[in-house]
C-alpha cells in the first residue's frame, strides 16, 4: 500500500523495478546484493518531498433512512439536517508523521519532507561492501480540519515504519555472481484520533423512543421505573472520541538479495525481506459526549434500566476512559525479482515483479487493560468482534503483487534521463474497503534524471503521480456503510454512497559522493 514511496528518487523514477539495478546505498533495502557496486567509501542523503490530496464524498441514496428516521429531514430540535454528513465532501491535504515517544505529530500545510541517509565502505581489492542506513520503507499519515465530515474514519492518523539501523553487507562472488544480506532493526508506529457515532438501528429505536417520550420538555414520564431523557442520543449523533497510540521499538527484520550480471547488457536481481512479529503497546483514551453519557446515566438510574444493565453490563454513563492498550501486528515479508537489460548502448531497459504478505492483517486485534463500557454495549450486537476488554476491527486484506517498469535513456556520459510505471494492485476487498486508507488499485507514474557531477559524486532526482479512486455503494462494507443491526462495529457512514480520492505527489532529490 503505502511501501517505497519515500526512499529513493532513482528507484521511483524507475518505476521501483530496480531489483537488478539497485540506487546506490539504498541498495540496502532494494537489493543488498547491490551494494558490491560502490567502491570505496561513499555517503548519500537523500529527501522526499511529499504532497498528498485525499477526498472523500457522502452521497444520501434513495430512501436514506435509519429505522424508519429519514436522515434527510430537519430535526425538531436543532433545526438542522438530521444526519450533517449526509450529500457532504471531505478534503484534506494535511500530511502527519509518526515521531517515537510522540505520537502523531501533525506537520504545516502543505508538501512534507521525508529524509533517508547511508553510508557505505570497501576496502580497495576487496570483494566485501559493507554499509548502514536510514530510511522509512513504509509511512503513510494525515489529518483532517475538526469539523471535517471524514473526521470518523478519522481525524488523524499516523502508520510508519522507521527503519533506524541496518548494518548490511554485500560480497562479490565474481564477475557474474554477487550476494548481500542485512539485518534491519526498526520502529513501528501506529496511532488514531478519531470521532465516534453509529449509524445503526438500535440507537435508531433510541431516538424514537426518545420522540415518543416527549424528551425535549425535560420531564421522564415513566419514572422512575424507566428514564430515558438524560441526553439526546440517535443514529447520527457523537458517542465520543477515540485516540489510540501503540508502538514497538525495536522490530528486527533480515533481508537477502543475489545479483548475476552474464553479459555486459543482461542482469538479474531477486531480494528477501522477512516478517517481523509485533506486540505493539501503548495508550487509549476515550471522552464520550456529554448526551451520551447523560442518558445512560438517566436509564441506570431507573429501576427497569438498573436490572437490565446489571444482567447485561451496559454503559453506566462514565465521561471518559483510559489506560493502556496492545496490537499484535505483523510487519509483512516481501520477495522481489528483477532483470535489466541494455537493449542498445543509449537504452536500458528494467522489468520487476513483487509480492507482499499482507494477507498477514486480516485484522486489527485490541487488547485494552481492562472493561470498556462501549465495547459492553457492542459485544451484545457484535460477539465476533467486541468483548468487554477488546476490539477485533475485521480488514481482510490479501496479498499485493507489483508490476515495475522502467526504462533509463543515457543521453550523455554524465546525464541519464528515466520514466517509469508501477502497478499496484490494491490489497484491500470490495468489503472491506473503507474511507481511513483509500488505496485502490493504483499506477505510479514517475519520471527522472541522474546526473554524473564529478568523477565521484551522483546526484538523482524524481517527480512522481500516483491517484487511486474507489466508489463504495451503501451497504457494500462493512468497515464504513453497512447498515445491518450487528455492524455496529465500525460503519460511521451506514447507508451512505462512498466514493474517496487518493493523489500523491512525490518530488526527491539525491546526493552520493564519496569520501
Amino acid at each position: 500500500m503505502t511501501q517505497n514511496l519515500t526512499i529513493h528518487p532513482k528507484a521511483l523514477a524507475l518505476g521501483n523495478a530496480v531489483t537488478a539495478d539497485p540506487p546506490g546505498i539504498m541498495a540496502v533495502h532494494y537489493n543488498p546484493a547491490g551494494l558490491t557496486k560502490l567502491e570505496g567509501r561513499q555517503f548519500e542523503v537523500n529527501l522526499m518531498g511529499i504532497y498528498m490530496d485525499i477526498d472523500a464524498d457522502f452521497t444520501a441514496p434513495k430512501g436514506y433512512e435509519i429505522f424508519g428516521i429519514d436522515g434527510l429531514e430537519t430535526d425538531p430540535l436543532t433545526g438542522e439536517q438530521r444526519d450533517p454528513i449526509a450529500n457532504s465532501h471531505s478534503h484534506t491535504n494535511n500530511v502527519a508523521l509518526y515521531v517515537p515517544g510522540y505520537g502523531i505529530q501533525k506537520l504545516p500545510k502543505g508538501p512534507a519532507l521525508a529524509p533517508s541517509a547511508g553510508i557505505s565502505v570497501q576496502s580497495p581489492g576487496s570483494k566485501l561492501t559493507f554499509a548502514n542506513a536510514f530510511y522509512m520503507p513504509m509511512a503513510a499519515g494525515y489529518y483532517r480540519e475538526k469539523e471535517d465530515p471524514g473526521r470518523y474514519q478519522p481525524k488523524a492518523t499516523a502508520l510508519q515504519r522507521t527503519t533506524y539501523l541496518a548494518p548490511t553487507v554485500g560480497y562479490e562472488i565474481n564477475d557474474e555472481w554477487s550476494v548481500g544480506a542485512g539485518v534491519q532493526i526498526s520502529h513501528m508506529g501506529v496511532a488514531a484520533d478519531q470521532y465516534m457515532r453509529a449509524p445503526n438501528m438500535l440507537l435508531g429505536v433510541a431516538e424514537v423512543l426518545q420522540d415518543a417520550f416527549n424528551c425535549e420538555t425535560g420531564d421522564e414520564p415513566l419514572a422512575p421505573w424507566l428514564a430515558l431523557c438524560g441526553g439526546n442520543v440517535g443514529p447520527w449523533d457523537d458517542i465520543g472520541a477515540l485516540s489510540i497510540d501503540v508502538q514497538e521499538t525495536v522490530s528486527p527484520t533480515y533481508s537477502l538479495g543475489v545479483m548475476w550480471e552474464p553479459t555486459d547488457w543482461f542482469r538479474w536481481g531477486a531480494s528477501y525481506t522477512s516478517e517481523a512479529d509485533m506486540n505493539m503497546k501503548g495508550s487509549f483514551a476515550i471522552e464520550y459526549t456529554e448526551d451520551w453519557s447523560g442518558f445512560w446515566q438517566s436509564v441506570n438510574s431507573s429501576i427497569i434500566g438498573a436490572v437490565g444493565s446489571a444482567i447485561l453490563s451496559l454503559p453506566s454513563g462514565a465521561p471518559r476512559e483510559s489506560g493502556n492498550v496492545s496490537l499484535n501486528l505483523t510487519y509483512p515479508q516481501h520477495f522481489q525479482t528483477g532483470i535489466s537489460v541494455d537493449v542498445h548502448p543509449k537504452l536500458t531497459l528494467n522489468a520487476d515483479v513483487g509480492w507482499t504478505d499482507f494477507s498477514e492483517w486480516d485484522a486489527l486485534n485490541f487488547q485494552f487493560d481492562r472493561n470498556l463500557e462501549f465495547l459492553n454495549a457492542a459485544r451484545i450486537l457484535s460477539p465476533d468482534n467486541a468483548t468487554p476488554n477488546s476490539l477485533r476491527l475485521p480488514l481482510g486484506f490479501k496479498d499485493q503483487w507489483t508490476w515495475g517498469f522502467g526504462m533509463e535513456y543515457h543521453a550523455s556520459s554524465r546525464l541519464d534521463l528515466r520514466a517509469g510505471l508501477e502497478i499496484r494492485d490494491s490489497v484491500i476487498p470490495d468489503d472491506q474497503r473503507q474511507v481511513m486508507a483509500p488505496f485502490g488499485d493504483t499506477k505510479l507514474y514517475s519520471v527522472g534524471l541522474g546526473y554524473r557531477w564529478d568523477r565521484d559524486t551522483q546526484i538523482d532526482m524524481n517527480l512522481s503521480y500516483l491517484h487511486s479512486v474507489e466508489e463504495i455503494p451503501a451497504n457494500s462494507s462493512c468497515n464504513v456503510n453497512c447498515t445491518g443491526i450487528t455492524n455496529i462495529i465500525y460503519n460511521p457512514y451506514a447507508g451512505l454512497d462512498v466514493k474517496t480520492s487518493l493523489r500523491v505527489v512525490m518530488a526527491g532529490l539525491s546526493f552520493r559522493t564519496r569520501f
